[in-house]
Formats: structure tokens, C-alpha cells, sequence
């Protein structure tokens, strides 16, 4: 047996987990192979607003991972082969020509970014960013960020010599070694999908200092060993790290067993990325810069082995999750089972919402916020807790259809199956809908899919894989798939309208 160490970092929690292998070398004995997943260590990540802004607490997210790494260590010994990590998008720091930390990296809600959406524009054109970038304006690009400082003439970005993401950072305390990962840099609006190299137009434009940014490394690639002053820390020597895709969303997504199409060089299927957020995409060859695909607010952002992630975001299980928090501050618990089955039992199609409406952004009190809407677009107003969790379920699951279609209209083709991979799909009520919504075949697989993915990376990059369609076959032979087929495909098209029409009254 093999074993691999994945640190995943979301924006509420980290994790290190163990991603214990074995592969058969004798390919009629694929069933002896397996791929099992195990939680080491969980801890929690927090911004605090301190003087400046937001901040992450990198030196605490530094040793929880130390530690994490040191139990699996004690566990599984030399068995351990590497370990990658991966985070959200965006967020940086800086480093000064000696290697020190410069200032503590901001949260990607800082509102230092405000405002400068609308000077890149006047700098630039957003038309050219886009262009240049495949990425649409957002508050949390680092692009943004980073102006902001320039404008503010940052010492740290007057001192600084590196720009580091957070996986970058932490790979660089680990190894020593300093390198930017693809698949995050391409998250920051200063990457150029087509060159694969930084977007040198656009950090010019912008004013930003180019010897900040450095050495672009693919997925797969070994950065070095664990420095050797650590070794007594996590109790073993000469451990790899690798560059996996550093972007969690790329790393779930190649952790979702794809199809193939017939030519077996783009898949035409769909992926998304179910959790609190969900990312609809498709892996596509080359990126999309024009036609309607700014205008339907589609991102280009870079995967595994050359290829694109043609994505957008749209809201998840953000609305439900917050029902449900609001119900338990109110002394009312309920399960992911508890919750399916109060939806399953209302009336269907009652009323819509726009889980991307501005109003449901912020967290509390969202049941009511679900009632307000639906006043506010005169529509019946839900009473019931079962209502509310099925107009938010729903609605979820036509937002996923329309831009579906979009994705299909951008890419010129008609779309395949639906692969959905992530925590959301633990909800089964959903994940049917979303079936019949989009009147596509949903295979649903695995919970896991971003741990999946960087460990099936690091496989790669240590020569047990080949590629990663054969990590992604791995997986597919040893997680639980659930396969969801459409239902219902006339009420639902009906329904389509319906909610197509709230959202064209949104606009008005």
C-alpha cells in the first residue's frame, strides 16, 4: 500500500487527508485495486479584521497542516510517498527579496478591492482584460487586490520580490522552493490561457511590478522535499511535495471520473462541483475569449494536462445550508435526511427565487429573506418550512439548467451526461432535481472530489499513474457512484419558463 497526503483548504476549514492506494501491476487484477480516503486532521480557518483589513491566520493554517502531516507520519510511516495542497482561488502574499513574509495575506472579501473593478476598467477595458485573462471583473480577483496596493503604495509591494497563493506559501515554508502552480495563478485575472504564461499586458496596465511574478509550474509537477530542519517535526525525511492543481475547484475536477468524447480529445460531458458553491463547467482545449461567453459571465481558468476549465459559478447549497442554520438557532434540528424529506412532502414548483439574487449573499435569517422575494415578484409566499426548502431547491436546480444552456450555446454543441462531484451531492432531493431540470443523466461522484483529485495528481507526478484519466478510472472503480436519470422532462421544461420569467423581471 501506498499512501498520500492531501491538504485541502476551504475558507471555513482545512484538512489533512490520507489517500491510501494500491495498483495491481497485473491490469486483469483491477479489482484487487483500491483507493480509499481517510481524514487525519481537521482544524478550522478563520479571517480577523485587524487594523487594514481582513486576514488570514497563514502561521496557524502553517501548523495545523506541520501537524497533520506528522500523524500520518506516525501512522503510516514510509509508506507515505508525497503530499499537495490545495486552496480557494485568489488570495496571495508577498515576499521580500530574502524570503520573509511581508504581511499577512488579506481575505478576498477585504473591501480594499472596492472601487477597483471600475479603475482597471478606465486603466484597461474590461473588454481587453478579458481578452487577455478569460476572467470576468469580480471584488476577489487578485488583480483587484493587488491594485488596490498599488494605489495605496503598499510598502509590502514596493518591497516585495515574489508573489506567493496560499498553496504557493506553503509550499515554499515546506520546501524552501518558490513557485507559482498553474491552475491558481489562472484564478488570479493576471494569467493568459492561451500562452499559459503570466498576462504581462495586463500586469503593466495595472501598474504592478513584474519581477514579483515568477516560475509557472503544472500539475504534477514535484517543487522538492520537505526541508530537512522539519524532519524532526513530522518524523520522517525526505518527503516530496508536490505542485497538484493547487485551485481546489481544479482539483476536484480532476477528481470527477469524466467521460470522453468521441474523438477522445474534448469532453463534451458537464461537470460541476457541488457544495455551498457550485461551479458548472465543461474541460475544454483551448479557452473561449469572446462571443457571448463575457456576457454569460463564463471564466477561463486553467486545469490538469493542458486543458481548460470553461466555467461559472452559481450559488449551491449556500440557501439551504442557511435555512437550516437558521432553524437550529431557533431550536429545530435537522439532518441532511430530515431536510429531503420535508422538501419531497410540499407542494412542487410553488414559487422561484434566484439563489444569485444580491439578497441571499449574506448569512441570517433566510427563510425570510426566501418569503420577501417571492413578495417582492409577487409570487405566493411560502409558509411551511417544506416549502421554502423545495422553491430553494428547485430553483437551485433551474439555475443549473439555464446556465447549462448558456454553457451549451457558448461551446456550440450539444452537451452529454452531467458529472457531479463534491459534499452536494449528499443531497439527494437536489441532485435528482438537478437530473430533471437539466433532462440530463446525472452520475454523481465521488463526495471526495477534490481530495481525490490531488492525490490521484500526486500520483501522477511519482509515476504510480500514467495520466490522470487513469487516476480518474481509480476512482471511478472505488467510490460509490449514484446515477440519477431525468424525470419528468415536460413539467419541468414548463416550470423553465416560469422561472425564466422571474428572472427577467429581476432585470427590469
Amino acid at each position: 500500500m501506498k499512501v498520500y497526503l492531501a491538504v485541502d483548504l476551504g475558507a471555513g476549514s482545512g484538512r489533512v487527508i490520507a489517500g491510501k492506494t494500491h495498483i495491481s501491476d497485473d491490469s486483469s487484477k483491477q479489482e484487487s485495486d483500491f483507493f480509499e480516503l481517510e481524514e487525519l486532521h481537521r482544524f478550522e480557518n478563520t479571517s480577523t479584521e485587524l487594523p487594514g483589513g481582513y486576514f488570514w491566520n497563514i502561521i496557524g493554517l502553517y501548523r495545523d497542516i506541520i501537524k497533520g502531516i506528522r500523524l500520518g507520519c506516525d501512522k503510516y510511516g514510509d509508506q507515505i510517498q508525497s503530499i499537495g495542497i490545495d486552496s480557494w482561488g485568489c488570495d496571495y502574499a508577498l515576499i521580500s527579496e530574502n524570503g520573509n513574509l511581508l504581511d499577512l495575506p488579506h481575505q478576498y472579501r477585504d473591501p480594499r478591492s472596492q472601487g477597483m473593478g471600475e479603475l482597471a476598467d478606465e486603466l484597461i477595458g474590461q473588454k481587453k482584460i478579458y481578452a487577455s485573462t478569460g476572467i470576468m471583473s469580480a471584488f476577489y480577483n487578485t488583480s483587484e487586490h493587488l491594485l488596490s496596493q498599488v494605489q495605496s503604495k503598499s510598502t509590502a509591494l514596493r518591497e516585495a520580490e515574489h508573489i506567493l497563493f496560499i498553496p504557493d506559501l506553503l509550499a515554499y515554508w515546506l520546501t524552501g522552493e518558490i513557485v507559482n502552480e498553474l491552475t491558481i495563478a489562472s484564478t488570479s485575472q493576471l494569467l493568459n490561457p492561451q500562452t499559459k504564461d503570466w498576462a504581462w499586458d495586463i500586469i503593466e496596465g495595472l501598474g504592478l511590478p513584474r519581477r514579483i511574478f515568477g516560475k509557472i509550474v503544472k500539475p504534477s509537477t514535484v517543487i522538492g522535499n520537505v526541508r530537512p530542519e522539519l524532519d524532526q517535526q513530522i518524523g520522517q525525511s525526505n518527503l516530496q511535495v508536490v505542485a497538484t492543481p493547487s485551485h481546489d475547484t481544479a482539483s476536484a475536477v480532476a477528481g470527477i471520473p469524466l467521460g470522453s468524447s468521441p474523438d477522445g480529445s474534448v469532453r463534451q460531458d458537464v461537470w460541476i462541483s457541488s457544495g455551498t458553491w457550485s461551479i458548472m463547467g465543461a474541460e475544454i482545449k483551448d479557452p473561449i475569449l469572446g462571443g457571448k461567453a463575457p456576457e454569460f459571465g463564463f471564466a477561463n481558468e486553467l486545469g490538469v494536462e493542458n486543458t481548460v476549465r470553461f466555467l461559472k459559478n452559481i450559488s449551491g447549497l449556500w440557501v439551504i445550508q442557511e435555512c437550516q442554520r437558521q432553524w437550529e438557532s431557533e431550536g429545530n434540528q435537522y439532518n441532511y435526511a430530515a431536510l429531503a424529506e420535508l422538501a419531497e412532502e410540499a407542494e412542487p414548483f410553488s414559487a422561484f427565487i434566484d439563489p444569485d439574487d444580491p439578497l441571499f449573499a449574506s448569512p441570517g435569517q433566510m427563510p425570510q429573506k426566501i418569503q420577501d422575494f417571492c413578495k417582492q415578484t409577487g409570487q405566493k409566499i411560502p409558509e411551511s418550512k417544506g416549502t421554502i426548502l423545495r422553491i430553494a431547491s428547485e430553483s437551485i436546480a433551474l439555475k443549473y439548467r439555464v446556465v447549462f444552456d448558456q454553457l451549451a450555446e457558448v461551446l456550440g454543441c450539444e452537451l452529454g451526461k452531467v458529472y457531479m462531484g463534491g459534499g452536494g451531492i449528499q443531497n439527494i432531493f437536489l441532485t435528482q432535481n438537478s437530473a430533471n431540470a437539466m433532462n440530463r443523466e446525472v452520475i454523481a461522484s465521488p463526495i471526495e472530489a477534490t481530495s481525490c483529485g490531488n492525490i490521484i495528481s500526486q500520483m501522477v507526478a511519482t509515476g504510480e499513474l500514467p495520466d490522470i484519466a487513469a487516476g480518474r478510472s481509480l476512482i471511478q472503480r472505488s467510490q460509490k457512484t449514484t446515477i440519477y436519470q431525468p424525470e419528468h422532462a415536460l413539467s419541468w421544461q414548463a416550470q423553465l419558463d416560469r422561472f425564466k420569467s422571474i428572472l427577467t423581471t429581476l432585470k427590469e
